[in-house]
């Protein structure tokens, strides 16, 4: 398996790397430890941590939480590699800005959960930071303070009244997760997401409701999106990417963008400097 992290910033508050993973080990790979504290955005492909007896589907509606010295296993069900923005802050920083929910502070800083689920801003800021950094549009400062601004949006107070749910019904939804994720450009049916999963239509669109908090359908839009966040610095033509993403017409794709980041595609594109 191959793995390169590219570091993008690095300054005394915040530490960002682009890791990038070609996927090819689909088994659990060899036990790993985390050097750093760090919340891990996934941008693209799709990955599972396990640790322990637990496992966590990362794709790019979640951030996932890493604690220093913590180790951890990693497989790669879905074919096709994964990519994550890493984005690392000393302790006392990630004290001041993640609520008590979601950390323990005593003795020291430490995350007391795996993930959350992030929302369209937070993907968008992940975009942001990446591609700005990437193109050398965004300078020093504005890049800390996108930095921030992230972690602050995926950890924030929006996000603190989480559910806890069952260990069964966590799996259920995992299971869809990576159904959606291995085709993203596929028209897929309840019927079928239901097939592969192994539960009737009716029980699995309740069920993944409940454990994440939006429709199917909708976690789909939001990683067909995320995913054009991703692929928006390699196409001119935009109706092709979208198309390729499995969106009916341009018209389609760019109304679901605008609605998702405030920007239609082509808006965005020239935002942060890729056209």
């Amino acid at each position: 398996m191959a793995l390169s992290a590219n570091l993008l910033l690095e300054t005394e508050s915040v530490a960002v790397r682009d890791v990038i993973c070609d996927g090819a080990c689909r088994e659990m790979g060899e036990e790993e430890s985390a050097s750093r504290t760090s919340l891990v955005f996934p941008y693209r492909g799709v990955f599972v941590r396990h640790i322990g007896e637990e496992e966590v589907v990362a794709e790019p509606n979640q951030v996932l939480f890493f604690n220093r010295g913590e180790t951890y296993r990693v497989s790669h069900p879905v074919v096709g590699g994964d990519a994550s923005l890493s984005v690392a802050m000393p302790e006392p920083f990630l004290a001041e800005l993640v609520p008590d929910t979601h950390c323990t502070k005593v003795p020291t800083f430490a995350f007391n959960r795996q993930k959350l689920q992030i929302d369209a801003r937070a993907q968008a800021l992940v975009a942001l930071l990446r591609h700005g950094l990437a193109t050398g549009t965004a300078e020093m400062l504005e890049a800390e303070a996108l930095a921030l601004t992230l972690v602050r949006r995926a950890v924030g107070k929006h996000n603190a009244g989480v559910q806890s749910t069952s260990y069964g019904r966590k799996k259920l939804a995992d299971r869809a997760k990576l159904v959606l994720s291995s085709d993203l450009a596929r028209r897929w049916t309840l019927g079928e997401i239901a097939g592969e999963t192994g539960v009737s239509p009716v029980y699995l669109t309740q069920i993944f409701q409940q454990v994440e908090g939006v429709p199917l359908y909708r976690y789909q839009l939001r990683l067909r999106l995320a995913k054009a966040l991703d692929l928006l610095a390699d196409y001119d033509d935009l109706t092709a990417l979208g198309l390729d993403l499995g969106f009916s017409s341009h018209s389609h794709f760019s109304a679901a963008f605008r609605q998702a980041y405030g920007r239609t595609p082509a808006e965005f594109q020239r935002f942060v400097g890729l056209r």
